[in-house]
């Protein structure tokens, strides 16, 4: 009965994250890259990935507030993406591939600072 317990346990613990993740191909369109220009508003370091968040302001003056999915923090942390590396207000530049099924959404690839620097937030499609 112990053995059986065991190893239906095991079978759910390792079945749940695989449930839980999700493909890139189902979520982003690798054709439809995208370069973005805009204000930090939110940093979310939370698994299983982190989000970074901008405010976009179009030629017409209109706002909209875009996500990008990147790598998960202890990734980006390993890679020197550093906790504190972006401010809300900082004003960055972001490349990523847009979500097949919401608007404004990405997954993120690559943002410039400010002052130049290159840093990864996620991978390439």
């Amino acid at each position: 009965m112990r053995t059986t317990l065991r190893i239906a346990l095991a079978v759910v613990t390792l079945a749940l994250p695989a449930q839980a993740h999700h493909s890139f191909a189902a979520e982003y369109d690798a054709n439809a890259f995208l370069t973005l220009t805009g204000v930090v508003t939110k940093v979310e370091w939370t698994n299983p990935h982190a989000y970074v968040y901008i405010d976009v302001t179009d030629e017409a003056g209109k706002v909209t507030n875009w996500a990008f999915e990147g790598y998960p923090p202890n990734t980006l942390k390993r890679t020197g993406f550093a906790r504190d590396l972006l401010k809300s207000g900082d004003v960055i530049s972001i490349t990523g591939y847009r979500a097949r099924f919401s608007p404004n959404r990405a997954a993120g690839r690559q943002l410039t600072l400010a002052d130049g620097r290159k840093v990864f937030l996620g991978p390439t499609a």
